[in-house]
């Protein structure tokens, strides 16, 4: 029955790892890429590893995502892998087929400050689509989640603290304007993230018993007393 139940719900799993997906190509596309904002995570990382040690791009992201790919196997099973591998090459697809056949063209030069506010909003609501469905967009937000579950902190405010950090490094190549709205944009979408995730999942926290009944009362006082 259990087995039933999963196999109902994976098609619906992939149709929303797609939806994410696809929410992250075109924002990344059409608001980051046509209006110069710069990357936060590995993206970002390995443009600093192009400025610095003049490493191509597509190899330094491949460089950082194999090894969480593999710790991500170990810890969250092939499930998680193979969803993340889902989004990972859906967005090669969408991103692919974005830049070479779309014609619309989304220009906030003239305020950068709305496209960073329209950039956070979609990349928080596609990576927490992506990651409702047991999947990441990347090995960054893997790494967001590993750390998230070992130490407790909202997935969504580890995104922020990492992409920040890649940030403050990217000021030694990109210009201070576009950083500064980039680091907007991933405040933005971290918060969105934590929103995304934590939809409709009841919150972490003790639940306290209420006996009825004066012996209920009885009994509780007599617990607390005892605790003082």
């Amino acid at each position: 029955m259990r087995n039933a139940i999963r196999g109902a719900r994976l098609p619906q799993k992939l149709l929303v790892n797609l939806i994410g997906t696809f929410v992250l190509s075109f924002t990344y596309y059409h608001i980051n890429y046509q209006n110069h904002l710069t990357e936060g995570g590995f993206v970002g990382l390995s443009l600093l590893g192009k400025y610095v040690l003049g490493l191509s791009p597509s190899v330094t992201v491949l460089l950082l995502d194999v090894p969480v790919l593999l710790i991500a196997l170990a810890l969250k099973g092939k499930a998680f892998v193979c969803h993340t591998f889902i989004s990972v090459g859906s967005f090669t697809v969408f991103y692919g087929l974005m830049e070479r056949y779309s014609g619309m063209t989304l220009d906030f030069h003239g305020n950068l400050a709305l496209a960073a506010l329209l950039s956070g909003l979609l990349t928080g609501v596609g990576s927490g689509l992506v990651l409702r469905c047991g999947g990441a967009s990347g090995g960054d937000d893997i790494l967001s989640l590993l750390i998230s579950e070992w130490k407790g902190i909202k997935v969504g405010t580890v995104f922020i603290m990492m992409d920040i950090a890649v940030l403050l490094l990217s000021l030694f190549y990109m210009p201070f304007r576009e950083t500064v709205y980039t680091g907007m944009a991933v405040v933005v979408a971290g918060q969105v993230i934590t929103f995304t995730t934590s939809l409709g999942k009841p919150k972490r926290g003790k639940k306290l018993r209420v006996q009825p009944g004066a012996r209920g009362r009885q009994e509780a006082a007599a617990t607390i007393t005892g605790k003082l």
